[in-house]
């Protein structure tokens, strides 16, 4: 069986390097990895590639950025060309983002069996470009694997057929825990930045609907400005980009209680993450990864396709100012009880076997 993984972004390669390695090891499977180039920068890609081990990519198709259409109508072409001359059985995908979308409508063009990792997650907001793809991918796939019963009746309530929904848990529990252990013996980013342990906050912020919109981008510079505690900033490229063109980056420059650092690897971001007091974050994979490290988050989004951790780990703020502001100090308040809470919180995304039975399931053919 010969089985081309499609990945284009960082969230894409972490979550599926245990699955990847894995079916490398299945006797009869062949995978062929696909990058698409939608994040193309060294630290926004290649470094996780080394960091996690992963074989040499096959092909990458440099679509690089541009609009939701370019990015989806490019990829959907080159990845047809590649399944065609390749005579690829089944295509791989995890997620929810352009590339994603462009292996789904690539492998129903040329009639390939589509795998959907992470599947069935909804946020129920159509405005979300990541909303529309995994619907698109959820629809088009053979196989749908499920993070949570969530996900399971998400899918059943959809146009998923019933013969691909499989619950297997989230591939980034394994993930997690494996790069956790190897963060702490190798990465020094603490030390690199002088940070102390649970001294400072965990900022991320990528989203359109936040960073590409001046008023809200403002609004989250103004609610970061309210926690009364250091703020790490690793900074995306299109966020930095868009504070410049705003006229926002001197007003981010004059906050005190604010480190904005360039991107960083998996390994440092872990760290920084799992040693932080708490995390504002507008990531699902972060959201994701709090459960295991059993961090406290601000989720600056109006909604989450990830809902089984609010009321536990994670709270909605929007990029509300004031809603930032006071659930920090509120957070900060309470800090003792809500450690003791969020500790005793079982991971909701499964047990650390997802890649496995994904792994199974495929080089057995399915149900």
């Amino acid at each position: 069986m010969k089985i081309a993984v499609v990945f284009g972004t960082r969230p894409e390669i972490i979550k599926l390097a245990e699955l990847i390695n894995l079916l490398n090891g299945k006797k009869g499977v062949e995978t062929l990895l696909m990058h698409t180039g939608q994040h193309y920068s060294y630290n926004l890609s290649q470094q996780f590639l080394e960091e996690l081990k992963l074989p040499k990519i096959n092909v990458n198709l440099e679509i690089g950025s541009g609009t939701h259409e370019h990015q989806i109508g490019e990829g959907r072409r080159k990845i047809g060309k590649f399944l065609r001359d390749e005579r690829v059985d089944l295509v791989l995908a995890e997620g929810d983002t352009n590339s994603v979308a462009a292996a789904a409508l690539a492998a129903r063009d040329t009639g390939t069996k589509f795998a959907h990792v992470e599947a069935g997650l909804r946020s129920f907001d159509m405005q979300m470009p990541e909303e529309r793809n995994r619907i698109l991918a959820d629809d088009i796939a053979d196989f749908n694997f499920a993070p949570t019963e969530t996900a399971v009746q998400n899918l059943k309530n959809s146009n998923a057929r019933e013969e691909s929904i499989y619950l297997t848990g989230n591939t980034i529990v394994e993930v997690t825990k494996r790069n956790l252990e190897i963060a702490q013996e190798k990465a020094k980013i603490l030390k690199n930045l002088n940070l102390e342990r649970r001294d400072y906050v965990f900022v991320s912020a990528h989203r359109t609907e936040v960073v590409d919109r001046k008023e809200q981008l403002e609004c989250l510079l103004e609610g970061l400005q309210r926690i009364p505690l250091l703020s790490v900033w690793p900074m995306h490229p299109r966020t930095r980009k868009n504070l410049e063109e705003f006229g926002l980056m001197e007003k981010a420059g004059e906050m005190e209680n604010l480190k904005i650092i360039e991107p960083v690897g998996y390994l440092d971001c872990l760290m920084l993450c799992s040693n932080s007091k708490f995390i504002v974050t507008d990531s699902g994979g972060i959201q994701e990864e709090a459960t295991i490290y059993k961090k406290p988050v601000l989720i600056t989004r109006k909604n989450t396709e990830r809902p089984e951790i609010l009321g536990t780990f994670g709270t909605l703020v929007g990029w509300d100012a004031e809603k930032i502001g006071n659930e920090s100090r509120k957070l900060l308040e309470n800090y003792d009880e809500v450690m003791e809470r969020v500790k005793n919180e079982k991971c909701p995304f499964g047990n650390g076997t997802a890649s496995a039975k994904i792994a199974e399931i495929l080089a057995g053919g399915g149900k």
